[in-house]
């Protein structure tokens, strides 16, 4: 055989001609089931690897802010239900805060703020069990979704009990006194007893678990450098190690935090794994935090020496805008009249206030002009800075680990598209 022709044919041989690799522009969403119906994403892929990547938000904008500013305080507060769908007491806490501060009325009243506290990590719980069971779903497991979902029927219905609504509560109120039934808390601390076991369930099946530890270590890592940078607060910060709780916080530490005995998580990698261990962990710490708060009501009600009448203050106290006697004097009418129609006039002022939300930092900036509305409100949602980060971590990665980084990230629309 000619040497020549055998060199020209031989597969060995280098081809001394330079391939061109071409990268193709394809988009993800926003029809994709892992794109939350209003995310796309413009995707330059190197094969199957992810070069760049453009997030194009703004498909279910609806100007929250804007209309916040047209309403009355406490006709606003449903909104806040609105923006994080999944965590709707936590925001609504905000929101109440701000205004707290901006009257001069912070209200210490034990049972606000113990209240407040339990139904703020039944939040997280609610959210944390949607994260994990949707970002499972989207990876590839689904026996989860079914014990998280039959737990959130669970929370969804004291939600329903104590505020008439099983999802967009609008039950927290600024500066008024809020009751909870005796039977609602036996049913939360019977809640807290067998959430244990659907823990445990998910746990068995998602941590030690060969095909999910392939799919989440070392995939979506980020430095602590980089979560200072961006901004990212919640889960997202703590998975790299930066200790960053409002809760835990000294300066900012709100509602019964500061007389509870609780942790908060960190991670060492900054990956999916970690943040996916940092959710379990956190709604185990909740039932700690939430039986802590319930204990208070037990100690009141196995004391012999308490008087039942007192009790049911504590449980169930008066309101603070007079109720009773509303109707006896034409002045009393008047006045319950002006309070919900008219609203509360607040003077020129300006506050932040922030809670840690399941997702991290969410903060409530208002600024008053000596009426009944805010003359400006300014929502500070941890989604919103969560999602930039993620051309900067899905950069190098396979196509199939975004829906795997998108499902960590925990986002919801409702709040990035205000």
């Amino acid at each position: 055989m000619n040497r020549s022709l055998f060199q020209i044919w031989n597969p060995l041989t280098p081809n001394t001609a330079s391939k061109q690799i071409k990268t193709m522009n394809v988009n993800f969403g926003p029809q994709h089931p892992a794109a939350h119906g209003v995310l796309r994403l413009i995707l330059q892929l190197n094969g199957e690897i992810v070069e760049k990547l453009d997030t194009h938000i703004g498909l279910l904008h609806r100007g929250t802010e804007k209309l916040l500013e047209n309403k009355m305080f406490l006709q606003g507060l449903p909104y806040f239900d609105r923006l994080d769908y999944v965590s709707m007491m936590a925001q609504e806490h905000a929101y109440c805060l701000g205004i707290e501060v901006l009257t001069n009325t912070f209200n210490h009243v034990d049972t606000i703020n113990n209240t407040r506290t339990i139904f703020d990590e039944l939040t997280r719980i609610l959210n944390h069990l949607l994260a994990i069971a949707c970002h499972a779903l989207d990876v590839g497991s689904m026996s989860s979704v079914f014990w998280a979902f039959e737990e959130r029927e669970k929370i969804m219905e004291f939600y329903e009990r104590i505020s008439g609504a099983r999802m967009h509560a609008a039950f927290y109120r600024p500066t008024e006194t809020l009751s909870i039934d005796s039977l609602l808390i036996e049913d939360i601390i019977e809640f807290c007893r067998n959430f244990f076991t659907t823990l445990n369930e998910m746990h068995n099946v998602l941590t030690y678990n060969k095909i999910w530890k392939q799919r989440l270590v070392g995939i979506g890592s980020y430095s602590y450098q980089t979560a200072i940078t961006y901004g990212l607060t919640g889960v997202m910060a703590r998975c790299t190690g930066l200790k960053h709780d409002l809760r835990l916080s000294l300066n900012e530490t709100y509602a019964n935090y500061y007389y509870l005995n609780f942790r908060s998580f960190t991670g060492l990698h900054g990956d999916c794994y970690d943040r996916f261990l940092i959710r379990m962990n956190e709604m185990a710490e909740s039932l700690n935090i939430i039986t802590q708060c319930i204990n208070k009501y037990w100690i009141l009600k196995t004391n012999d020496n308490i008087n039942i009448n007192d009790l049911l203050n504590y449980i169930q106290p008066h309101q603070t805008l007079n109720t009773t006697n509303t109707y006896s004097s034409m002045e009393n009418l008047i006045n319950h009249f002006k309070h919900w129609s008219e609203g509360k006039i607040i003077n020129t002022n300006s506050t932040y206030t922030a809670v840690e939300s399941p997702k991290g930092e969410f903060g409530v900036f208002m600024l008053t002009n000596n009426t009944n509305k805010p003359y400006k409100c300014k929502i500070r949602s941890p989604a919103y800075h969560h999602l930039q980060v993620l051309p900067i971590i899905t950069k190098g990665h396979f196509l199939a680990d975004l829906v795997t980084m998108i499902g960590t990230i925990d986002i919801v629309f409702g709040e990035i598209d205000r």
